[in-house]
């Protein structure tokens, strides 16, 4: 049995790993370090929407390439190993995806075609103060009224929310949740930035009564938790997939300069302890790699994948934690330069190794799943 790539998924792959690779550099990067400028390349993202890489996942009737989950994984790892300043997972993943499998034919046939082609950004607010889980809105509350629901209550964190034109959100209903997507400067809406140790531009949501009509509800009650259940795993998949190309890199990285770094006349990466910390790094990598393709495997084939991404999520934030103090401690004071690019994946391992929750939330949760029979069981 070929346990490899498909042709397609290779051909994807290395697609958005030779423009993302030419596109991206230190120095590019650098423009956005302080919040010097939005952090966010919109002339590459006309340049992946003109490939073809936005629409992966969504299917050719709205101009997309009719792939699976697996291919946007895989561009999620090649965004992350680039750290490139684009907003793939909020739109991509934690958006449309969503919207093609759930929403009405006339939400698909208005929203997904300019998503395809990046002239509608779309951005899903998932994180409430004090709550992590977006299955579970606690903080936004929604009421029925005669045009649809009205909401109240606040998000945080919520990436490129300035900058997008329609935001998925989630509140609490009378009935369940209910998911909605809200256009940008409606009445009641409002935004505040805030900083983050990444750059990325994320904002905290405030609604006021925010009045959503009845054509812009994406779904409710049974239907609007399976929807919530869904975008967190796939959400946080991806996020294990950044996490991935990010960890490998700054594994890369370490490697090429302790073959170079010379001290007592020899290369320090023939010393042993330094080998021994660089081969762990490498195992932890790898070990990434294949807890995170088995989750978004899984989610790709349409089962049952709860466990799998938790798991997934336990390795990326236990991997992205020690590959970073391993990389900067191999790198000497060069690790923390800020001229040397290696601190800006670090700063990365360690958003994604907390966003939506770190390692030992998930253990816990696994830990109970496990304890009552759900995880592991024949």
């Amino acid at each position: 049995m070929d346990f490899g790539f498909s042709e397609q998924q290779r051909d994807v792959q290395n697609l958005a790993r030779e423009i993302l690779g030419e596109q991206v550099t230190p120095e590019k990067l650098a423009q956005y370090d302080r919040y010097q400028a939005p952090r966010f390349d919109r002339e590459l993202w006309v340049q992946i929407a003109q490939a073809g890489l936005l629409g992966v996942a969504i299917d050719e009737q709205y101009g997309g390439m009719g792939f699976g989950f697996f291919e946007a994984g895989l561009i999620a790892e090649e965004i992350g190993r680039n750290i490139a300043p684009l907003p793939y997972i909020s739109h991509c993943i934690s958006a449309a995806l969503p919207i093609q499998q759930f929403g009405s034919d006339e939400q698909k046939a208005r929203l997904l075609p300019g998503a395809v082609s990046g002239d509608v950004l779309l951005t899903a607010a998932l994180m409430e103060a004090n709550n992590e889980d977006p299955t579970q809105p606690l903080l936004c509350r929604a009421q029925a009224s005669a045009e649809g629901v009205q909401i109240s209550g606040e998000k945080l964190c919520v990436p490129f929310a300035e900058q997008a034109d329609h935001i998925l959100l989630a509140a609490a209903g009378e009935a369940g949740p209910v998911v909605v997507l809200l256009q940008a400067g409606m009445p009641g809406l409002s935004l505040e930035a805030m900083e983050v140790s990444t750059y990325e531009p994320q904002y905290r949501l405030t609604l006021n009564d925010v009045s959503v009509s009845s054509d812009n509800v994406l779904a409710s009650g049974d239907q609007a938790a399976v929807l919530l259940k869904q975008l967190s795993e796939t959400t946080t998949a991806a996020l294990c997939a950044h996490q991935l190309g990010a960890a490998d890199k700054a594994m890369r990285m370490t490697a090429s300069y302790t073959a170079e770094r010379q001290q007592f006349g020899v290369p320090i990466a023939t010393f042993q302890a330094v080998g021994h910390r660089a081969a762990n790094c490498f195992i932890d990598v790898e070990c990434l790699r294949l807890n995170c393709y088995q989750a978004i495997s899984r989610l790709d084939d349409g089962v049952e994948s709860s466990v799998e991404v938790q798991i997934a999520k336990v390795w990326a934030g236990d991997v992205g934690h020690r590959v970073s103090y391993a990389a900067q401690h191999l790198h000497g004071g060069t690790g923390i330069d800020r001229d040397y690019p290696l601190w800006r994946y670090c700063t990365w391992l360690r958003h994604n190794e907390m966003m939506l929750g770190g390692s030992a939330r998930n253990l816990a949760a696994l830990g109970e799943k496990i304890a009552a029979g759900e995880a592991f069981c024949a």
